[in-house]
């Protein structure tokens, strides 16, 4: 009788612990909030990028998402991934697209109805434009967890501080009124201008055997066949006429 009264005090006393490690789930499963904000803007479109930023979940796998909305006519402008090669399917709309080639800036361009898909390579200035008259949809895989973004007229026109005006001038070739070392990081827009008055020389080493040259403004205005001036007016914000222009300086 005594044993069995020991266990009973025993089995009230005791108290049952379970533990455990964290969900891992919030590393893996991440909400994309779609919403239309294309309108909101003067392109005409809006990415929701899922990178390894957003969704721990990608880290080390090499890989990211994004989620592209187009109102009509509305433009995703020139830009490139320096480190990542991008595949788009079209999932809504009609999507006339493009990249441009290292020199001799040589133009791919094709126009994407729903379920078309296309690839833009790692590092190459492209576009997706909808030249429908409805809102279009888009989604892009691509090849690294961060591949990066750099938008064409924003770091050419929207530097922080400012590139040199005279170097914009002469790159682009509009008009106007009136031994030491440095680094260039792979993929990124760069230049060098002689602010002298006498002639200059410089040495580069690069870390390729074929490092590939795109000169922006070459490639922007003087693609073959021709980038479509919509694109180049909407991604700019320039007049058509200023398009034009430019495309026959190149």
């Amino acid at each position: 009788m005594m044993k069995v009264v020991i266990v009973a005090i025993l089995a009230l006393a005791t108290t049952l612990v379970s533990a455990y490690d964290p969900s891992p789930l919030q590393d893996f499963c991440v909400a994309i909030n779609h919403t239309d904000s294309a309108a909101a803007n003067k392109l005409g479109s809006s990415v929701n990028l899922v990178n390894v930023d957003k969704f721990p979940g990608l880290n080390t796998l090499g890989i990211s998402l994004a989620l592209i909305d187009f109102t009509p006519y509305g433009l995703n402008p020139p830009h490139t991934h320096p480190r990542g090669t991008e595949l788009l399917v079209v999932i809504e709309g009609t999507l006339l697209v493009g990249f441009v080639t290292s020199n001799p800036n040589k133009l791919f361009t094709k126009v994407l109805n729903k379920g078309d898909i296309f690839v833009f390579p790692i590092g190459l200035i492209h576009f997706q434009f909808n030249i429908g008259e409805t809102n279009a949809l888009a989604f892009s895989g691509l090849s690294s967890q961060n591949p990066g973004l750099i938008t064409i007229a924003n770091a050419v026109f929207g530097s922080n501080p400012p590139i040199n005006p005279d170097v914009l001038i002469k790159a682009f070739q509009l008009d106007k009124s009136a031994g030491d070392v440095f680094v260039f990081p792979i993929g990124l827009i760069h230049f060098q201008f002689n602010t002298g008055e006498t002639n200059a020389l410089a040495f580069s080493g690069l870390s390729s055997q074929n490092p590939g040259l795109i000169t922006k403004a070459n490639v922007v205005f003087g693609s073959n066949p021709p980038i479509n001036p919509d694109v180049l007016t909407k991604a700019f914000q320039l007049d058509k006429s200023v398009v034009d222009y430019l495309q026959k300086q190149f």
